[in-house]
């Protein structure tokens, strides 16, 4: 039986060394790999490029490893919601790679694929496409993009099994979904850990081939973004 359970985010990441490129999943604050976050600031790692929708917010998520000065290079959509994001880019401290949506998230699950690279329509006509090879497809101009290549990807599922497979729980699914699998070492942490052959095949998201260790983490904050409310009539 195929058993890729560690016992704990410190074994997970015990690898995991200064300078390397990893996928982290998560929108915001909905699906982060809080666990993982916390032991990336734990270690100590610096110089890290990392692969992420946005960075959190200025004291949660990747805004942690942000504070610290140990993310070097920023590799996601927008800045969102992140003061200290926002500030470092500005005055040039960190190095911020800014891609649209879509394009991410297909660098992702073209990795994924192994799919080397792929022309896409978006950002032709932009300083998005500056340096990169154009053609023509049915009329329209495409660019050309390159898979990622990272070392690690870090993703966040509500179940899981002993074998790797995945489930996740409503928009938790996000980017999470693309990046397993789309790096040479693939970590996940889940909320529920149970036997291979305990989850039902119909319902699975990420086969367990994506997924080379898996554990499960403990006292999840999950944290809203943005809160809004109605007033009362």
């Amino acid at each position: 039986m195929i058993n890729k359970k560690v016992q704990g985010v410190e074994e997970a990441l015990q690898d995991i060394h200064n300078d390397v490129t990893i996928m982290l999943g998560g929108f915001g604050l909905c699906g982060i790999p809080e666990n993982s976050i916390a032991q990336l600031v734990k270690k100590g790692v610096s110089g890290l490029t990392c692969i992420s929708n946005n960075a959190g917010v200025d004291d949660f998520g990747l805004g942690l490893l942000l504070q610290k000065r140990q993310i070097k290079k920023m590799i996601s959509s927008y800045v969102g919601e992140n003061a200290e994001f926002e500030r470092q880019m500005l005055s040039g401290e960190l190095e911020v790679k800014l891609t649209t949506q879509g394009t991410l998230a297909e660098k992702c699950r073209a990795a994924q694929a192994g799919i080397p690279a792929f022309f896409t329509p978006a950002g032709y006509g932009t300083e998005v496409a500056e340096g990169k090879e154009a053609r023509e497809f049915n009329g329209k101009m495409h660019i050309l993009e390159h898979a990622y290549k990272a070392d690690f990807a870090i993703v966040k599922a509500w179940k899981g099994d002993e074998a790797g497979n995945l489930i996740f729980k409503g928009t938790s699914k996000n980017f999470n979904a693309v990046m397993a699998g789309a790096a040479k070492i693939t970590i996940a942490e889940v909320e529920e850990l149970v036997p291979a052959g305990t989850l039902d095949p119909n319902f699975i998201h990420v086969p367990g081939i994506f997924v080379q260790r898996i554990f499960q983490g403990e006292k999840y904050e999950k944290r809203i973004e943005q809160r809004t409310t109605r007033k009362r009539n």
